[in-house]
């Protein structure tokens, strides 16, 4: 069995988290796997936006495999800790739009996935938390420094501190996810989301996301500068004549991310 399975459908990717019977926990192969295949879109000039989830109706995860953990050395530990925090960075540095499909538990390192992808849609049902302090360890996969860039120090502290396990509509009301829906419109509520998105220029999809993520942490001259050369990559392109084109012509524009 795949423990991370792929599909693309036309412009969009789908990479599935599959140890349903783990709660789609993460043991290192499965961490290996989901590197391998986060390097593959990054390089895929056809994929314009990745959803990423969990199989099965429990789980999108619930972090690291602790079974697994309660066998490993403590070099090995420090091994699976290196490994997720590099693939988890992988994938927020994925040039298309990323979007976390929560179809159920999140905690730990699965709420530390969902929050390295650019927007998070979930089930009413989902139940989610950074739940490590509970465990006595912190979260160690991007939790402590992602978490408060999205919704603040106060609010971060608040929910790690407490190891609080959110419902959707408390993650919501922080700020933590972007959308909630009902568990029996999760896939069709979050492909209408990647359809809003795959009907604009790819090109410029992945030049605003770089011209947001790296003018963030920088002054704001500095993120106009990047803003600006976001911009002139966009002048040289097919898209940007067929969009004045199809404006000019009064129909939707057919993009080719060239």
């Amino acid at each position: 069995m795949e423990l991370v399975s792929y599909e693309q459908k036309g412009n969009l990717a789908f990479v599935t988290l599959n140890r349903p019977g783990a709660m789609n926990a993460f043991n290192y192969d499965m961490l290996v796997d989901l590197g391998h295949i986060t390097e593959s879109i990054r390089i895929n000039p056809d994929i314009r936006v990745v959803i990423f989830t969990g199989s099965g109706d429990r789980a999108f995860s619930v972090g690291a495999d602790l079974k697994e953990r309660k066998t490993l050395t403590d070099v090995q530990v420090k091994r699976n800790i290196y490994k997720i925090g590099e693939v988890f960075t992988a994938i927020e540095g994925l040039p298309q739009p990323t979007i976390a499909r929560m179809n159920g538990f999140a905690f730990g390192g699965g709420m530390e996935l969902a929050l390295a992808c650019d927007f998070r849609i979930a089930a009413d049902t989902a139940l989610m938390g950074l739940t490590e302090t509970g465990l006595g360890i912190i979260p160690g996969a991007g939790g402590t420094q992602r978490l408060p860039r999205l919704i603040g120090e106060a609010k971060a502290l608040e929910l790690i501190l407490t190891a609080k396990r959110m419902t959707a509509a408390e993650a919501y009301n922080y700020g933590v996810v972007t959308k909630v829906v009902a568990s029996y419109d999760l896939i069709q509520e979050t492909a209408d989301f990647a359809d809003s998105i795959l009907a604009n220029g790819p090109i410029a999809l992945q030049q605003a996301k770089f011209a947001i993520k790296h003018g963030m942490n920088v002054d704001l001259q500095t993120g106009l500068a990047i803003e600006r050369k976001a911009y002139e990559i966009t002048i040289p392109t097919e898209d940007r004549v067929e969009a004045l084109t199809a404006f000019a012509e009064k129909r939707k524009p057919v993009f080719k991310g060239k």
